[in-house]
């Protein structure tokens, strides 16, 4: 079964989605033949590099919503964050352009390090409070997750693995995506949000037994007529009712 998740890293609800996929995942009996790829996406593909708000005061411009009621809501979602295991240090979170970022993780991808990428910018943002548009930043979590620092560092020099990015976000466009995080199986079923952990298991194993089921064939034979097939014992000629 193949997973293409279609994701943000400073997307809140990303990060939960991924813990309850992966904890739907530990309890299905075929998780070994799943193959999670991770896409790009950007929330906000016009937010600075170098914030000079901090996530509340952000949101609430974004929202059109007080102060007040943003920091209540991060409040909220660092309550379901929590729920899964997660730390969101929304206090501290340095909220940024991503476009480096998933540069990054392409390229981690190629080098069989997509998941371990994806996984540390999610962490360095929410619960590290990393600036993951600078660049010496990014090197520095690349190298934690085993890439070459010196190719990262001259990856971001260029515009290595932006046409990747670009296609990724033009395959969401066409899918016909307006959020992340979305779900595709095996490039027919979609789940979009952060479901929770049930109903990920839910789609898994329905999509399992639909993709693998044994079709059941029916005779289409008339009635009272003569057939003849061949058996290992031989050929003969039956008559059917």
């Amino acid at each position: 079964m193949k997973i293409d998740v279609w994701s943000d890293f400073v997307c809140p609800f990303c990060y939960i989605g991924k813990r309850r996929l992966e904890g739907a995942l530990e309890q299905f009996a075929h998780r070994n033949n799943v193959e999670i790829s991770y896409k790009s996406y950007e929330l906000d593909p016009n937010a600075e590099e170098n914030p000079d708000q901090n996530i509340h005061e952000y949101l609430a411009n974004q929202k059109g919503m007080s102060f007040e009621q943003a920091k209540s809501m991060n409040e909220s979602l660092g309550e379901q964050a929590a729920e899964v295991g997660l730390t969101y240090n929304f206090d501290t979170m340095q909220h940024t352009n991503t476009f480096d970022a998933h540069r990054v993780a392409k390229y981690a991808a190629v080098k069989g390090k997509g998941k371990e990428m994806t996984e540390r910018l999610l962490k360095a943002y929410f619960t590290d409070s990393e600036l993951i548009s600078d660049h010496k930043t990014l090197v520095k979590l690349s190298g934690e997750v085993g890439l070459d620092k010196d190719d990262v560092t001259a990856l971001l020099k260029a515009d290595d693995y932006a046409g990747d990015v670009r296609a990724d976000e033009k395959e969401a466009e066409q899918l016909g995506v307006q959020g992340v995080p979305f779900f595709v199986f095996n490039d027919k079923y979609a789940v979009s949000g952060s479901q929770p952990q049930e109903a990920f298991s839910e789609v898994l194993e329905k999509v399992w037994e639909e993709e693998n089921e044994k079709p059941v064939l029916q005779s289409l034979n008339p009635k009272k007529s003569k057939t003849t097939y061949c058996t290992d014992e031989g050929c003969e000629i039956v008559e059917e009712d």
